[in-house]
């Protein structure tokens, strides 16, 4: 499983693993964990960057609507997977 690094605004590196991606309406989406037990927290986040850019910039997915149409998408990829908000 891919890990992958952040930055955070504190200026704090996180790692999480990405458990899967997709891309919405030309929009490009990862699930991502911080851990690769049962009940681990998930996170959906979404990519800003410009198709030119040489890095993704992704950012968290906040708005309810999107992050709940786009959870559905995911638990669909993921038959054995149930997504709580």
């Amino acid at each position: 499983m891919d890990k992958i690094k952040f930055l955070t605004e504190s200026g704090e590196y996180v790692e999480f693993y990405v458990e899967e991606q997709t891309r919405v309406n030309g929009v490009d989406y990862i699930l991502v964990s911080d851990s690769l037990e049962d009940e681990a927290n998930a996170y959906i986040l979404k990519d800003l960057s410009a198709d030119t850019d040489s890095e993704a910039d992704y950012v968290m997915v906040e708005d309810d609507v999107e992050l709940e149409a786009i959870s559905k998408v995911f638990e669909q990829m993921m038959e054995d997977v149930d997504i709580e908000m």
